[in-house]
């Protein structure tokens, strides 16, 4: 089986295709796993997971990881599943620089399909270290002097998180309104976290790795330099279906069609997650476990007919 997003809901299929004893390919554009949890929130908790009052984002993916473990998934990090063509029957998935799988059945968990961070003006062209679009482990900015660029959720998360391990914090956003949620804005600005705004950062200093920023104000008027081991561009993202959207899926609104087998309209092509579309969707992580799981069995069937649907109790399995 083919699993396409390494999210968490991709993540529960592998286990779930281990546990109906298939072999798994989990592919992902991302370097590691945990699809937006990881790129987005890592350190944020999370408090709708069921059997977890409360979990940070990088536990529960450490956690879904160790759950698939004991069948072996192999990853496939850092590659774009570009094209599905069948051979026999079978699905085929193509990359642009690997060789291409051939597979019994396909799973797309792609959450808001393949996305990219936007990218910072100023480092345009800087092939320096230092510049990140998120943080999977804070301890790693221990003592730095972080600036944070952006005015969202993500920008005040990082400065909230930060705030307790780095040397100093700066928030730099080109606006005085800010779209976080206003009580998070609140613990910030009561943190001793420098908040800068009508401003941008207009240039990076430093060679093999970022020593400080120059911050400009928009409005006019002299420029500021600030010291940064670490630059978060917490900018927000870009998210498209990319190839997907040319293997001939029925899409709404950039969602793919299932039914409630969690099939799409091509043979032995399913689809969990907040990817899809349905009558009641709601996409939450709590949802897309339990599509997982229907996917998986749905598409064990498809496979093999001879199967069960039910794939038995795991408590009985050892």
């Amino acid at each position: 089986m083919a699993i396409i997003g390494a999210g968490p809901t991709g993540l529960f299929a592998a286990y779930y295709a281990g546990f109906r004893g298939l072999s798994t390919a989990v592919i992902d554009a991302l370097p590691e796993p945990g699809g937006q949890v990881t790129a987005m929130y890592p350190e944020k908790m999370i408090y709708d997971v069921a059997g977890f009052p409360a979990i940070r984002g990088r536990d529960l993916i450490a956690n879904l990881v160790a759950q698939a473990a004991p069948y072996r998934p192999t990853y496939l990090m850092g590659q774009r599943a570009e094209t599905l063509t069948y051979d026999d029957g079978r699905p085929v998935i193509g990359f642009a620089d690997a060789e291409p799988i051939r597979c019994g059945a396909v799973v797309i968990t792609g959450g808001l399909g393949s996305f990219a961070p936007r990218p910072l003006p100023a480092a345009d062209g800087f092939t320096g270290d230092g510049v990140v679009h998120f943080v999977p482990r804070l301890d790693d900015l221990t003592g730095h002097h972080v600036v944070i660029v952006g005015g969202g959720d993500s920008a005040f998360d990082w400065a909230l998180a930060l705030s307790a391990v780095a040397k100093s914090v700066t928030l730099v956003h080109r606006r005085d309104t800010f779209r976080a949620h206003a009580g998070t804005v609140a613990k910030v600005r009561a943190l001793p976290v420098r908040i800068i705004v009508n401003a941008e950062v207009t240039r990076l200093f430093g060679q093999e790795r970022v020593t400080g920023v120059e911050v400009t104000p928009r409005a006019g008027g002299a420029a500021e330099s600030l010291p940064a081991d670490t630059v978060v561009a917490a900018l927000g993202f870009t998210a498209n279906l990319g190839p997907l959207a040319e293997w001939g899926l029925n899409l709404q609104r950039r969602r793919i069609l299932v039914e409630s087998t969690m099939a799409t309209n091509l043979p032995r092509v399913f689809a969990a997650g907040d990817i899809t579309e349905y009558p009641g969707k709601v996409r939450l992580i709590a949802t897309g476990f339990g599509e997982a799981a229907t996917a998986v069995n749905n598409a064990a069937v498809a496979i093999d007919p001879t199967a069960h649907l039910f794939p038995g109790h795991s408590s009985d399995a050892g």
